[in-house]
């Protein structure tokens, strides 16, 4: 595996380590359905306690899932889908090249 592979390889290791949590996943769901949520409204939708959702949206927003906007006392927050599937396709794509180097030697 290339060195470049192994960078970006580090560079998703919080994505799949924020998607490896079931309620990550169901949050996840969740703000791509609904574009932008707060605590509150997540919180009624999957059952969980606000401080546990604050918790996980923290991991999520430090491994930069999600992004969040002040609007007045509220804090929305929003999938970073297109940031986060830029970093998995950098990722499939040198290991693309990866296997295809390997295969002309």
């Amino acid at each position: 595996m290339s060195q470049q592979t192994m960078n970006y390889l580090r560079d998703c290791l919080p994505i799949f380590e924020m998607l490896g949590d079931e309620n990550r996943q169901n949050i996840a769901i969740l703000l791509f359905a609904n574009d932008r949520l707060n605590v509150g409204e997540l919180t009624d939708m999957i059952h969980l306690s606000r401080p546990a959702v604050s918790h996980h949206l923290k991991l999520m927003l430090y491994a930069e899932l999600v992004e969040v906007a002040q609007e007045g006392k509220e804090r929305y927050y929003r999938l970073k889908a297109e940031a986060t599937l830029q970093r998995l396709k950098n990722l499939t794509n040198s290991l693309e090249n990866d296997i295809k180097n390997r295969e002309s030697k």
